[in-house]
């Protein structure tokens, strides 16, 4: 498009298409601070299971607790449709009880979320959110001082970890006020805008 001298600031104006601006537009309405707060119920949240029997004969106990951390965004799509992905790390603690021993230990969890931001009419913006599976689960077990019997029965854990906090995130994110963040009108904000 042309760029046209403007007549107040004596700066050029660069015009482009009705297109371009909706997507310039959209860029700027969906930012990583939206993106982010849009998901904001879900941070902070307490998260627990357990206990669940492991091992051989499940003679083993496991039950953790953790909270769900800050995440962070990124973006993936810079054209239509805006994609991003949300890391969302999880710190649990573990408790393993065997034989009438207790062990300790914990997990750094990770959580990839990918979302995508849609315009829905009459002016608004969507994100959607693609339901987590266990592959988008990354642990790192830390357990430094353990028995190698217990090590075990915790390795085998890590499925399990997996599918609670995919299925437990999948749940927090369809959560009403959740959900209603993540739909957003645009038409009040620019009818309050002052010209």
């Amino acid at each position: 498009m042309s760029a046209k001298q403007d007549a107040q600031s004596g700066a050029a104006t660069e015009y482009f298409s009705y297109a371009d601006f909706g997507l310039a537009f959209f860029h700027r309405a969906i930012s990583y601070e939206r993106i982010l707060s849009a998901v904001s119920g879900i941070t902070g949240a307490p998260i627990e299971f357990g206990p669940i029997g492991a091992g051989p004969g499940r003679i083993a106990k496991v039950t953790a607790h953790g909270v769900v951390n800050d995440p962070v965004v990124s973006r993936i799509s810079e054209d239509e449709p805006l994609r991003f992905n949300l890391h969302i790390p999880v710190d649990l603690r573990f408790v393993v009880r065997l034989t009438g021993t207790v062990h300790r230990f914990r997990a750094d969890v990770a959580v990839d979320l990918k979302l995508t931001a849609r315009a829905a009419k009459p002016l608004r913006a969507i994100i959607e959110v693609e339901p987590p599976h266990r592959s988008d689960v990354a642990v790192d077990i830390r357990a430094e001082g353990l028995a190698s019997s217990v090590l075990q029965i915790v390795s085998g854990m890590e499925n399990e970890v997996k599918r609670f906090v995919a299925k437990y995130i999948k749940e927090e994110v369809a959560k009403p006020h959740v959900q209603k963040a993540r739909d957003v009108d645009l038409g009040p904000m620019i009818d309050a805008a002052e010209y």
